[in-house]
Formats: C-alpha cells, sequence, structure tokens
C-alpha cells in the first residue's frame, strides 16, 4: 500500500505508462550512444594496432631482407688463403652475386694446399682445430702449406634462435677484410670454449672481446662497427649457399655436405679428427702424391 500526503493525487494509470516509456525510450538513446562510442573506440584501437603491425612487418622486412652487400676483401674464393709466415694472401672484395674466384693451388706439388670448411658452432671442428691447428700452424709459416679457411654457416638455427654460426662467420669475415694478417689467430681463438650446440653462445661484445684477446690489434673500431652491423651477413649466407650446393672447385667431391670438411691438394681427409699424426701422414701422403703427378718423367736420351 503507498501512503499520500494529504493533497497528494496519484499518477493514473496511462501517466505511469507515458512515464514507463519515456524512461525505456531515454535508456535506449543512452545505449546508442554508448554503444557508437565503444564502437568508434574499437575501430579505432584496431586501426592503431594493424598501424603499430604494418610498421613492426615492415622493420622486419627491412632488416632481413637488406640490400646484399660487396663481400669480405682477401675472401675472393669464399675463403681466405694463408701462406708462409701465417701471412694472408690479399684479394679484392667479391661483389653480390659474383662467382667466388678459386685459389690458384701450388704447381710444384711440393707445398701442401690445405682447406677447411668450418663452422664455428661445430663440435668436430673445434676437434680437428685443437688436434691440428698448431701443426697447421708451424707448417704454413715455414712454408711447407698453405691454409685456406672457409667459414660457413649450416647451424645457424642451433643457437638458441641467436644465429650464433652466422654471427661468428661474419665476424671472422670482418676479421678477414680490417685485419687479414690476424685472422688465423681469431680462427683459432673461436674454438677455444667454444659454444656448445642450442645455446646462444657468444653475444656481439663477446665476439669483439675475443677479437683483441686473440691478438689482432689494428683497425679495431671498423671491426666492431662490422660485428655489430653484421656487414657480412648476406655474404657468409651466399658463401654457405656455394659451398653446401657446390662445385668445389679443384676438388673431387661435389658439394659440402657437412663440417669440417677438410682438403689436402683437393683429396679430402676423412680419418681422425682427434690424432694429428694420423693428419700428418694424411698430408704428407698427398704432397707426395702431388710432387709425383706434377713432376714429369725425364726423357732418356738417345746415345749418338
Amino acid at each position: 500500500m503507498t501512503i499520500s500526503g494529504p493533497g497528494e493525487s496519484r499518477p493514473s494509470k496511462n501517466q505511469r505508462r507515458d512515464a514507463a516509456r519515456d524512461k525505456a525510450m531515454q535508456l535506449r538513446v543512452e545505449q546508442k550512444k554508448k554503444d557508437r562510442r565503444n564502437k568508434f573506440l574499437l575501430q579505432g584501437g584496431i586501426a592503431v594496432a594493424a598501424v603499430a603491425i604494418v610498421v613492426v612487418v615492415a622493420l622486419v622486412i627491412m632488416n632481413s631482407i637488406r640490400p646484399a652487400v660487396p663481400g669480405p676483401a682477401n675472401m675472393a674464393s669464399d675463403g681466405i688463403l694463408i701462406g708462409e709466415g701465417l701471412t694472408a694472401v690479399t684479394t679484392p672484395a667479391l661483389q653480390p652475386d659474383a662467382p667466388a674466384q678459386a685459389s690458384t693451388p701450388d704447381a710444384t706439388g711440393t707445398v701442401a694446399n690445405i682447406r677447411v670448411y668450418v663452422d664455428y658452432l661445430c663440435p668436430f671442428c673445434g676437434d680437428f682445430e685443437t688436434t691440428n691447428g698448431e701443426q697447421i700452424a708451424t707448417w704454413v709459416t715455414s712454408g711447407a702449406a698453405t691454409v685456406e679457411i672457409h667459414p660457413i654457416a649450416i647451424l645457424t638455427g642451433r643457437s638458441a634462435g641467436s644465429q650464433y654460426s652466422l654471427r661468428a662467420a661474419n665476424a671472422a669475415a670482418c676479421v678477414a677484410n680490417y685485419s687479414p694478417d690476424g685472422f688465423y689467430a681469431f680462427n683459432s681463438a673461436l674454438f677455444v670454449d667454444q659454444p656448445v650446440e642450442n645455446t646462444a653462445g657468444r653475444s656481439d661484445a663477446e665476439l669483439q672481446d675475443l677479437v683483441r684477446s686473440s691478438g689482432v690489434s689494428t683497425a679495431l673500431t671498423d671491426i666492431d662497427t662490422c660485428i655489430t652491423d653484421e656487414t657480412y651477413k648476406s655474404w657468409v649466407i651466399a658463401a654457405t649457399d656455394r659451398a653446401t650446393s657446390g662445385p668445389i672447385p679443384n676438388s673431387a667431391i661435389p658439394a659440402i655436405a657437412s663440417t669440417p670438411t677438410v682438403l689436402v691438394d683437393g683429396k679430402q681427409y676423412q680419418g681422425s679428427l682427434t690424432d694429428p699424426k694420423e693428419f700428418a701422414a694424411f698430408v704428407l701422403q698427398s704432397v707426395g702424391e702431388s710432387y709425383s703427378t706434377s713432376t714429369p718423367t725425364p726423357t732418356p736420351t738417345p746415345a749418338g
């Protein structure tokens, strides 16, 4: 029951119905305004998000599809050739999409031509370097051999997303370009405390520190920038493709199937990676075979 004060009259049924109708209409109008406002905000948010996505995608594309640049100097064969005194043979930079220019092997057959294809994340490459790096350096220093080192990146996907193989090969190319005579020492240093597969490997800063600790002392600022900018990333990818698709010049093998691939005078070494005597014997045998095939058999002079 509703209690009314004196002089008050209760609204009629029609008045109550009209008031309810007006209230409902007012609520509908307010709801429509709210719906339009939410729709506007939603569309605006989607538009902003879409723009952000486009920007991110554009940046990713720009960073991943950068224009190809010339390769490093002193690696026109896709490898750096190191000769007597551990001195690098200088060559001009390989232009983008240009074919690699094979090094000319020793024609006399008296000098062992050693070629090594390495991936700096490959544990077997580490075994070979640890076992044979010092004796190869001794041979090359004395002029008994040359060594040509080809950094490739076939294990790029096995470094927890950091692309260590690619970045390490780029760092090696940076050293080859700016301080080629320090390359052999830096190459060896990359296998000391070598990162394990499926880990992130060394950071760019750690690679820069390794350049210094390996003994490289020239053009350090240029090398630092080259490492952080990944200047030779496109070259490393192209060189890896060339190695794995072949052909491999001055060799009987069609392509690089795994690392390390070690060639001595074009013949593939398939012996132990942890026995320096076995590799030394293979080098000696290869040099002997090369010398015998490159030296003509004397022709007897007819008696007068």
